[in-house]
């Protein structure tokens, strides 16, 4: 089998059972999923880079169902969101809100030495979390090590700010949230000094791609319905989920889409949110793309 050039650089032998398995995963059917690959695998180049390989598994799923790519496309759509990280928090803050938090995105919390901005600050049934966020519109990008320590330092000022001072922020837990992977020593130094973390594929149950479908709730850059231009403009009005641009979307015309093309993008994020509820219950993690 020939090697193929992964986002981060790094060579691996081309394995078409991955291939297979992240269509199926993404809720494409079995008989589907093999096709793709088999197609694949006959005009596969060795060293080929693996977005190459991804752009054209991905147009052939679009011809099967627009919703199964989308889902399939979901971890490149996030890259989407930028170059800034706004979009992107704004989504996330979304996700937390659906999960029954009440959320206030970017937030001053009061520290023992300096004030903090967070993110993410979010109530639940008495609970409170603050959330950093990184954004990167780099797959090969990875969150390291020194990423946990500077939010854990940030965590700890406010942590130790005097409980009963004026304004004291209530903040139980901490979280270092990003669209993408984690190296291993990010993940060994948050688990030992108490950061929680969410990434793209971490961890194994309740990793970002787990929530977004469980959900319904997904960035309005996976939708293949959309040009690119138009997602732009959205992102400028501040939509970011496909639930947002489903309750407002007058905005749709007034960005210049035809209604028979309105009534196109509505159909796939319902099917969107309705088809991911299986998707979910038959996954065992997030689609890979390399």
């Amino acid at each position: 089998m020939p090697d193929i050039v992964k986002t981060d650089g790094s060579i691996e032998r081309w394995d078409g059972s991955k291939l297979e398995l992240s269509l199926t995963r993404a809720g494409a059917t079995e008989s589907t999923a093999q096709r793709i690959r088999q197609t694949v695998e006959a005009t596969i180049s060795d060293t080929e880079e693996s977005t190459q390989i991804y752009r054209r598994a991905f147009q052939m799923l679009r011809r099967e169902g627009r919703a199964t790519a989308a889902r399939y496309s979901l971890r490149r759509a996030l890259f989407e969101f930028g170059p800034g990280g706004h979009p992107f928090e704004d989504f996330v803050a979304e996700l937390f809100k659906s999960e029954g938090w009440d959320v206030l995105p970017r937030q001053i919390l009061q520290g023992k030495c300096v004030t903090h901005e967070v993110d993410v600050y979010a109530e639940r049934n008495g609970e409170h979390l603050a959330a950093e966020l990184k954004y990167h519109n780099d797959p090969g990008y990875k969150t390291d090590v020194k990423v946990a320590l500077y939010v854990k330092a940030r965590l700890d000022d406010i942590w130790a700010c005097d409980a009963h001072a004026e304004g004291a922020p209530k903040v139980d837990h901490g979280y270092l949230i990003t669209n993408t992977k984690f190296t291993s020593q990010a993940i060994q130094y948050a688990t030992c000094s108490g950061v929680n973390l969410i990434g793209w594929n971490y961890p194994h149950h309740g990793n970002l791609y787990d929530r977004i479908v469980a959900s319904g709730l997904y960035p309005i850059t996976a939708l293949t319905t959309l040009r690119k231009s138009e997602k732009r403009l959205l992102i400028d009005k501040n939509i970011s989920t496909t639930e947002l641009l489903r309750q407002h979307r007058t905005l749709l015309r007034d960005i210049g889409i035809a209604p028979e093309r309105i009534g196109r993008i509505i159909t796939e994020i319902e099917t969107l949110r309705d088809t991911g509820k299986d998707v979910i219950l038959h996954k065992t993690k997030p689609p890979f793309h390399g």
